[in-house]
């Protein structure tokens, strides 16, 4: 391994070490810093703070000093629970703050990747808002009317064809683009797939979800494992060809057990173990028969893949069956 190599696992455990000691203390030191000229001076000489001080990078201390950090655990924490759930409008209620918090997460290195994620994200949030402005704007306004009907995946279906044929391609397309499809095809996956890249993290290798899931084609640790990744010391989740090989080993393997791409993707994004038990309940084999019980954002996910493919590649999704 070059001298290189060393100093940057040197650099990254240095910080990862610092962010571990200053965590707890990140409520703790601007209590002490506001006691003023009154603190007791023993306190100034603690060692601890001393090391702090010396050794913290500033822009860490500056992040958790200035991030709303209530404010983005809670948005995270509800953002997750409205993806999982069903309901596709209570998405809606999170943009504006998402709009808020995106700029503060991109402001430092630390907390940068998490920002790329949540701004992928904000497209669901807006899908979510323009849908159900549509559905209320269909909607009879009689007294005790009930809320809108869900949209159907035919209306999700024209909503990401509208929004794909007005969004320019993503500034990292053109540079990550053949070397992801010829992976693609590789894999014996359709090269047109690679667009998935575009859905999952606007073609930034960087993008990391709180739950865990990294780089191009957001792959969770046992996943990236279970397809061969290396996770230490090099993430190989972060490096665009080995992800897009793992990504189209996995949805290979997805499309072999159902038979149909967008059940493949629907497990892709909500995980196997949710389609399979959904697919035994209703008793089918349809995606379109489980399409209202999946997560919101796989409801939102398996349709927006299609449009992209459609308005990137120039044709129809053509492996519906």
């Amino acid at each position: 391994m070059d001298l290189c190599a060393v100093a940057l696992i040197i650099r990254h455990m240095k910080r990862f070490v610092a962010l571990m000691l200053v965590l707890p203390l990140a409520v703790v030191m601007p209590t002490a810093q506001a006691k003023g000229p009154d603190t007791d001076r023993g306190a100034q000489s603690d060692p601890l703070q001393q090391w702090i001080q010396e050794n913290i990078d500033p822009d860490v201390l500056r992040a958790l000093s200035q991030l709303d950090e209530e404010k983005v655990q809670r948005l995270l924490t509800e953002l997750q629970e409205a993806m999982n759930g069903t309901n596709i409008y209570k998405l809606s209620t999170l943009r504006d703050t998402a709009k808020q918090v995106i700029p503060l997460l991109r402001r430092y290195e630390e907390t940068e990747s998490l920002g790329d994620w949540l701004q992928t994200r904000l497209d669901y949030l807006e899908a979510s808002q323009e849908l159900e402005r549509e559905a209320k704007a269909a909607t009879p306004r009689t007294a005790g009317a009930r809320a809108p009907a869900p949209p159907s995946l035919t209306v999700e279906r024209e909503y990401w064809k509208r929004d794909l044929d007005q969004r320019p391609w993503p500034p990292l397309a053109k540079t990550y683009l053949p070397q992801l499809k010829a992976a693609f095809a590789a894999e014996a996956a359709p090269p047109e797939l690679a667009w998935l890249a575009e859905v999952e993290s606007s073609f930034n290798p960087r993008a990391r979800s709180p739950a865990g899931a990294a780089g191009m084609f957001q792959l969770m640790p046992q996943t990236a494992r279970d397809e061969q990744l290396s996770l230490w010391p090099w993430d190989e989740r972060f490096q665009p060809e080995k992800s897009a090989r793992a990504a189209a080993r996995r949805l290979h393997a997805l499309h072999a057990r159902y038979g149909n791409w967008e059940l493949a993707l629907a497990a892709y994004n909500a995980g196997e173990g949710r389609v399979d038990k959904l697919l035994k309940q209703r008793r089918t084999r349809s995606f379109e028969a489980i399409e209202p019980f999946l997560p919101a954002e796989t409801q939102l996910y398996v349709p927006r893949v299609e449009a992209t493919v459609r308005q990137r590649e120039g044709k129809d999704f053509p492996w519906r069956s």
